[in-house]
């Protein structure tokens, strides 16, 4: 079964930090464009960033612009989502979605694989 898997999320205080990850099962990464959404209660599903098939190239929404920071190992079949100086607005439900496409969009129609999601809150 192709799926995959984020993990990272907890509770931290306004300021901090966390690093979400996400990794396949059933399948490599390095072909796949990676998205990362998040969704809050009430809200619709938000883009938050994505990364090409190789990294080269990546795009952030601009309510975490300058804060977060999305990478890729290959070797370990991973993506990371690095979240800094965190606010309250950032509590959500974090999703990583895999592209069966090297290049990424922020429209979360255009993923194919889904994680279940880590929960991030953001409160003192």
């Amino acid at each position: 079964q192709l799926q995959v898997v984020e993990s990272g999320g907890g509770l931290v205080q306004p300021g901090g930090s966390l690093r979400l990850s996400c990794t396949a099962s059933g399948f490599t990464l390095d072909r796949y464009a990676i998205g990362w959404f998040r969704q809050a209660p009430g809200e619709e599903r938000e883009a938050v960033s994505c990364i090409n098939s190789g990294g080269g190239w990546s795009k952030y929404a601009d309510s975490v612009k300058g804060r977060f920071i999305t990478s890729r190992d290959d070797a370990k079949n991973t993506v990371y989502l690095q979240m800094d100086s965190l606010k309250p607005e950032d509590t959500a439900i974090y999703y990583c979605a895999a592209r069966s496409h090297p290049l990424c969009t922020a429209s979360h129609h255009d993923y194919h694989y889904w994680g279940r999601g880590t929960q991030v809150a953001v409160f003192s």
